[in-house]
């Protein structure tokens, strides 16, 4: 990028917008990209999950050699995994640990999630929440809980224990209020019982292509049905969406809890974009990063989707602008039957497969190299 001419990205940070990476792999970190993109682009922390660890560990062949070096030392594929991974997400949090000093612990964070088999499973995903927080030991990391009913006391009872926690997969406002209240009971207790608030650091994570790519289906089924209206109001709801999140997150902070939680030093739990690569082609590659630009927010993209706002973006304020818009958006989709808390469950569900998968098909990979190393 010419020097003279301003970085959108960088940009994005002075609206008050932290643009993270949605990726992590050992090549980012052996090679220095991951550090030139916190240098040169203001990328301000990373977001992993079992899909992109699955891709790293069986495409990078820098892995080969840790693989080969760990196998007679572990004594299941999923020990080998952890092993890997955490060692990823503890360098990463290293390179980002001087931003996290630098602003108080407010950014600099990389995340590590459960395993997805435990996402309807809240004893499971607190135990190991604990175990993996206690192994990264490093205060500049989150723990990824997904937003399920049953991970509601899960967020709870680690923002108690002063266990940062990313909450993901959300898709409905509504669950999205549900996480709120968890973490601010959970800084609640924490208070109760005479502990600091001021280091505890939380984020949502509420998803948008998803929701546009399965609500546009049902839309363009209701316009070849002759349903015009529907035609209209194609990419409109994942924007809705997270419009009604952000009035949500408002409302929060102007309640008697928050207040009273803030004056002994709580942060906000902030909204985190996410799923914000456009599916749709004819969608302008940046359209979940442009149209959410709003203060004390995240915004993860995988890395086509920030070099394309390094190269296309303009960032102005304009979430604010989208709410009348969006209130409008979901009284139409309401009007032709489209139920958004049943598409949010539908793609709760197809969320949690869509990690388990090749969450599972990296464990059967790895097995297969401790059984037969000469795989590697």
């Amino acid at each position: 990028m010419n020097a003279s001419v301003p970085n959108p990205l960088l940009e994005l940070r002075t609206l008050g917008v932290s643009a993270w990476l949605d990726d992590l792999g050992r090549g980012m970190l052996e090679d220095g990209s991951l550090a030139r993109l916190i240098r040169e682009d203001g990328i301000a922390g990373v977001t992993s999950n079992p899909a992109i660890f699955a891709n790293s560990m069986t495409t990078d062949p820098r892995y080969a050699q840790p693989i080969a070096r760990l196998l007679p030392k572990m004594p299941s594929a999923m020990a080998l995994y952890e092993e890997l991974a955490i060692g990823d997400v503890q360098r990463a949090a290293g390179l980002f640990r001087p931003l996290y000093d630098r602003t108080g612990g407010g950014d600099g964070f990389v995340s590590f999630e459960v395993s997805p088999h435990l996402a309807y499973d809240a004893a499971g995903s607190l135990s190991e929440a604990r175990r993996l927080w206690g192994r990264l030991d490093a205060p500049n990391t989150f723990i990824k809980i997904p937003g399920t009913e049953a991970g509601l006391p899960v967020i709870r009872d680690l923002i108690a224990a002063g266990i940062n926690v990313n909450v993901t997969l959300l898709f409905s406002p509504e669950r999205y209020r549900a996480v709120t209240r968890a973490f601010m009971d959970g800084l609640a207790a924490r208070a109760r019982g005479g502990k600091p608030l001021a280091h505890v650091a939380s984020v949502a994570s509420f998803f948008l292509s998803r929701i546009d790519t399965l609500v546009d289906k049902l839309l363009d089924q209701l316009s070849a049905a002759g349903q015009p209206a529907a035609r209209t109001l194609r990419g409109k709801t994942a924007i809705a969406s997270a419009c009604r999140a952000y009035e949500i997150f408002e409302e929060s902070l102007a309640t008697p809890q928050w207040q009273a939680l803030a004056e002994q030093g709580a942060r906000p739990q902030r909204l985190l974009w996410a799923s914000t690569s456009a599916k749709d082609p004819s969608f302008s590659p940046i359209k979940y990063v442009e149209e959410l630009v709003v203060p004390d927010t995240v915004n993860t993209m995988p890395l086509e989707t920030i070099n394309a706002y390094r190269r296309l973006g303009r960032p102005e304020l304009r979430l604010e602008r989208h709410l009348a818009d969006a209130a409008d958006t979901r009284e139409g989709l309401e009007r032709l039957g489209i139920d958004l808390e049943a598409v949010a469950a539908q793609l709760e569900r197809e969320g949690v497969a869509k990690f388990i998968e090749p969450f599972d098909r990296l464990q059967k990979w790895l097995e297969e190299r401790r059984h037969s190393p000469q795989a590697s």
